[in-house]
């Protein structure tokens, strides 16, 4: 019904932003990630929108980037998912390290979201490995998904495999194989060209 709103921000809050669209303010709700990248209050701001309705609520749900809005449909899609938890997901996985983990198959990753337990994880690597799109592994809506962390070997090893040509899928699935044998990027690469003789 909704595919973006482009107005004036009038209200930011933990988990929510107001955008002023001709008068009228619509409340959507936004991950931290979309949060930081709003500009100040009185500043205008496009969001791209999904409403969700249920029997007891209809809630307006909004986001930097399509990529964005894009995982969290998918994350809506696993069976026990609901719009709660893959907004607590996009809140503590930047786009970029949850297409890894996904791609990787790095349940244990996902088990950092508060709410969601090891099984959970399991379903959400299983349903959406296949699901994740090069664009979201590569950069494309940088806003929503930075670089991985300086500490994170298997983001690190990902990286340099697709500097080396891998494709971004084919990169997680190597390092995916021998993330378990060392936690440094460079041995990580090594051990993942090794394994591809």
């Amino acid at each position: 019904m909704f595919s973006h709103f482009e107005g004036v921000v009038s209200e930011k809050q933990a988990g929510s932003l107001v955008i002023d669209c001709g008068g009228v303010g619509y409340l959507l709700q936004v991950s931290n990630t979309t949060l930081s990248a709003a500009p100040a209050v009185g500043e205008r701001m496009k969001v791209y929108a999904l409403l969700s309705v249920r029997e007891d609520a209809m809630e307006l749900f909004g986001f930097a980037t399509r990529e964005e809005r894009a995982m969290f449909e998918r994350l809506r899609a696993v069976s026990g998912v609901g719009p709660k938890m893959a907004m607590q997901v996009l809140s503590t996985l930047s786009l970029r390290d949850l297409s890894i983990a996904l791609a990787a198959g790095d349940a244990t990753a996902l088990t950092r979201v508060p709410g969601i337990g090891k099984k959970t994880a399991q379903r959400l690597v299983l349903e959406l490995r296949d699901k994740v799109e090069e664009g979201m592994l590569t950069g494309a809506g940088a806003a929503a998904a930075p670089m991985p962390a300086a500490g994170d070997a298997a983001g690190e090893a990902i990286e340099a495999l697709m500097a080396l040509g891998y494709t971004a899928s084919d990169a997680a699935r190597l390092v995916s194989r021998v993330a378990d044998q060392s936690d440094r990027a460079d041995e990580l690469v090594r051990l993942a060209l090794r394994q591809m003789g």
